[in-house]
């Protein structure tokens, strides 16, 4: 088993890196395989709505998300983390979540796969930016892993994180929950139990 965490801050071995490697190494610990997906510095550009990787299962454009889709599709599951900017996920995070939701409405890879967002922030808007987050497992058949408290840490450097104390404890406890959850969907498909049936979309305007 696997799980893919993103790092979706431009600082390579910053903050955002410190809170990942601690559910990293909790995971690592319970056997499960883990990759950080560092997006990196460079712009990512937002979802431009041509449809295109409806016909053809992927982003016409080539950079991080088909990178990420192909590993998505081996993965089991993911951790999205992000500092705090505005309240909100960075904008490359959230121009690179926006893309990749979208196309997994037509290839799926994501479905019914675990999945749990990360922020760390210096002092305030934490709660908004995992909202923020979460939405897109809410809407992709995705199981939300949770932990003792929000999945969050404060500080302004990875000193600063390394001595929040109890958001280090609350990244321990999703690791442990992630794992759990990963070994018990293992052992519920061994059992006999499938991942559920869809219907077909059914896709309704409000004005019509």
């Amino acid at each position: 088993m696997k799980v893919l965490l993103v790092n979706g801050s431009p600082h390579e071995k910053g903050s955002t890196y410190t809170a990942l490697s601690e559910v990293a190494n909790t995971l690592n610990r319970l056997e499960i395989k883990v990759e950080i997906f560092q997006l990196g510095s460079k712009p990512i550009s937002g979802c431009i709505g041509c449809g295109t990787c409806t016909k053809i299962g992927k982003c016409f454009m080539r950079d991080q998300v088909n990178e990420f889709l192909e590993k998505a599709a081996e993965a089991d599951g993911f951790l999205f983390g992000s500092p705090v900017h505005f309240a909100s996920a960075t904008g490359m995070l959230t121009c690179f979540m926006d893309r990749v939701f979208y196309v997994n409405f037509s290839n799926r890879v994501l479905d019914n796969k675990p999945a749990a967002a990360v922020v760390t922030c210096r002092r305030g808007g934490a709660t908004a930016a995992l909202d923020q987050i979460n939405k897109y497992f809410a809407i992709s058949n995705m199981p939300m892993v949770g932990s003792q408290y929000w999945n969050m840490v404060h500080g302004n450097s990875p000193e600063e994180i390394r001595k929040d104390l109890e958001g280090m404890q609350g990244l321990r406890t999703l690791g442990n929950n992630m794992a759990w959850l990963l070994k018990s969907i293992k052992a519920g498909k061994a059992s006999g139990i499938n991942t559920p049936e869809k219907e077909p979309r059914k896709m309704t305007n409000f004005i019509r």
